[in-house]
């Protein structure tokens, strides 16, 4: 093994300085792989078990390569994790003086010219309170990262006032361009010998290229992506063409607060404006009243209205142009409008995009919409993006494989000719788990089916005493559970996702420590409970994707077409690894233990059952509930570490 493997050894750097450190087998192997890829300037996918230590598998690699190094995460969670703990950690036991910076999308950071613009036209209410206070911290904060300041909570939309974004940014043409953050953490990324960032600020940099407009990432010898199963779903997000109501919404707002801020008594613009407001307000309301994903089949009373929004926004821009010149934020807003209009033109014309034929969908939720394009084939794309540099590239995630197949990850992503490689969990699965099948259940797409999920749920959570995760594949499902557990189980707090911000429910249920959450789609991947806090995960159905998903219905009818079977190629790959995702919530740490419990009799009953049960770690299965309450009842079973 290279030197980058041996520093993960027993004698290595970090096992004499860094506390706490176990050696692990898969880790030194893992990280030799990606030091040798490193090296060969080659494309590694790697898939890494829980427990493998795959973090600073791939951090120790870099910082000791020299080379620059660009690590790209799921989330801005890991990204904060990476940087605040695990690369502090890593540079001072490997006594590396490397250059470290953290860089997330504009919408993090607070912008200074926005709230100035802010306290020009104050809202209501406590705005006033809110804006002193948010000034206090502007004139105190280093980074600008609005993640700093605690009396307003990330997911409050008050923050969209006071941050920017690419429509709204004046650029090199703002009069606080010398405060702006995001300047300054673009320059500290320039600089930096390793930068972290995130997914999407990733691809927003593969498309400003592809357009020619520029670059949000430096260049870099090696771009290491973790959490890279996200990879896909992204692409049919950034490859494509979106419209939505907040963005029709925001410009409408940021027209007449840029009206009112240089003086202007522009009546026209303020009547289109607010027209504009009102017809997207119109065009959400004609789409009926549950929030859901469906195909735009241009149904004639929503085409009349997504046509008024069109024409309002249409007029919008007219008069946007009309004033051309007078002020630097209107001149933004008339681009921004410019865009718009060629994005929605785009979609309700002939939905051809760069990528080739698209697929046109819709999609909202109680108030929002957003109206989407998404390329039938991203591979080439994907492949050209990572192509214009000679740089190594390491995708790493711990599901991306079926049995020991990478296939369905590679096509997508036109890398077939990636090396490939996979490291179990060093975890003892077979000691300290055990997965329950319950008998008698009824099938999925019975009306009886999310009762009989509690009901058999019930004496699981009895005999762990709480500490359960509650995964549904629909919303419906799961507020149909959190009727029938009100008041029920006693004494054990029940917490449902939407009733608190994500992370703060997420809190909640660790202190707990003997809580029910249930929860949908968010909470299957990228959180990290360990202890007896979350000793049981309960899943209701296999998670196919919804069988009226527009894209998918648009891919699989062109699988079909290109003699391939869609069910085989495309469904069935996709709901093994999101099981795989939900599954390995339950084991976190070597000391874990716990039960999984699937209530999808397809499991048994369906040939396709066996690839699912064989995606899981070794765990022995059962369908009799006294083996579960005996697995609890047992004393904790040391985990096995493999050196």
């Amino acid at each position: 093994m290279n030197r980058a493997a041996g520093l993960l050894g027993p004698q290595g750097s970090l096992s004499r300085n860094l506390p706490g450190f176990r050696p692990r087998r898969q880790q030194q192997e893992l990280a030799d792989a990606i030091a040798r890829t490193i090296d060969s300037g080659g494309m590694l996918v790697a898939e890494a078990g829980t427990g493998t230590g795959k973090t600073y598998a791939y951090l120790a690699p870099a910082l000791v390569s020299g080379r620059k190094t660009v690590v790209s995460t799921g989330t801005r969670a890991l990204q904060d994790q990476l940087f605040h703990r695990d690369l502090p950690l890593l540079r001072r036991a490997l006594d590396v003086p490397a250059r470290v910076a953290l860089l997330k999308g504009r919408a993090n950071y607070l912008c200074p010219y926005r709230l100035e613009l802010a306290e020009r036209a104050p809202e209501g209410g406590d705005a006033a309170a809110r804006l002193q206070a948010l000034r206090d911290w502007a004139a105190r904060t280093v980074s600008g990262e609005i993640s700093e300041f605690h009396d307003i909570p990330l997911s409050d939309p008050w923050w969209q006032t006071v941050t920017s974004t690419t429509d709204n940014c004046l650029g090199g043409e703002c009069p606080a361009w010398n405060e702006c953050h995001v300047v300054k953490a673009r320059r500290a990324a320039q600089e930096a010998d390793l930068l972290v960032v995130n997914h999407h600020l990733l691809f927003s940099d593969f498309l400003l290229r592809q357009d020619g407009g520029g670059e949000l990432l430096p260049e870099a010898d090696t771009f290491v992506v973790d959490e890279a199963h996200q990879l896909p779903e992204l692409a049919t997000r950034f490859f494509g063409i979106s419209i939505s109501g907040r963005q029709l919404g925001e410009l409408a707002r940021d027209s007449v607060r840029a009206l009112q801020s240089c003086g202007g008594r522009l009546a026209a613009l303020e009547t289109v404006a607010r027209a504009l407001e009102r017809a997207g307000e119109e065009f959400r309301r004609t789409l009926g009243g549950n929030a859901r994903q469906s195909a735009w089949t241009g149904e004639r009373r929503s085409a009349g209205a997504l046509a008024r929004v069109q024409d309002e926004l249409t007029a919008l821009r007219d008069v946007l142009a009309d004033n051309a010149g007078q002020d630097r934020g209107l001149d933004q807003c008339l681009r921004r409008a410019r865009s718009l209009v060629a994005r929605m033109q785009l979609f309700s014309g002939d939905g051809e995009t760069q990528q080739g034929a698209g697929i046109r969908w819709v999609e909202y939720g109680t108030r929002s919409f957003a109206l989407h394009v998404s390329p039938m084939d991203y591979a080439a794309t994907f492949r050209d993006c990572i192509s214009r540099s000679p740089a190594a590239w390491i995708f790493t995630s711990a599901t991306l494989a079926i049995g020991d197949d990478f296939g369905h990850f590679t096509a997508r992503l036109g890398i077939e000719d990636a090396s490939t490689a996979c490291w179990d969990s060093p975890f003892d699965y077979a000691a300290n788990t055990l997965c329950y099948l319950p008998s008698g259940m009824p099938e999925p797409n019975s009306r009886a089916h999310t009762a009989a999920v509690i009901a058999a749920s019930r004496p699981v959570i009895a005999a762990c005493g709480g500490g359960a995760f509650m995964l549904f594949t629909s919303h419906q499902n799961l507020r149909e559970a959190a009727r029938l557990l009100e008041d029920d189980p006693p004494g054990v707090p029940v917490f449902v996702q939407g009733t608190l911000p994500h992370a703060e429910l997420l809190a909640r249920f660790r202190e707990a420590g003997n809580g029910v959450l249930l929860a949908t789609a968010s909470f299957w991947e990228g959180v990290d409970v360990r202890g007896s806090a979350l000793s049981c995960v309960i899943i209701d159905k296999l998670p196919f994707a919804a069988p009226d998903d527009p894209v998918s219905q648009a891919r699989s009818a062109l699988i079909r077409e290109r003699g391939g079977n869609p069910f085989r190629d495309q469904v069935l790959p996709a709901a093994v690894i999101m099981l795989r995702q939900g599954a390995g919530r339950l084991i976190r740490d070597e000391n874990d233990r716990g039960v999984l419990v699937l209530c999808d009799p397809r499991l048994r009953s369906r040939s396709y059952g066996r690839l699912f049960l064989g995606a899981l770690p070794p765990m022995p299965c059962t369908d009799r509930l006294a083996e579960v309450e005996r697995f609890f009842q047992s004393a904790p079973a040391a985990a096995e570490v493999t050196a």
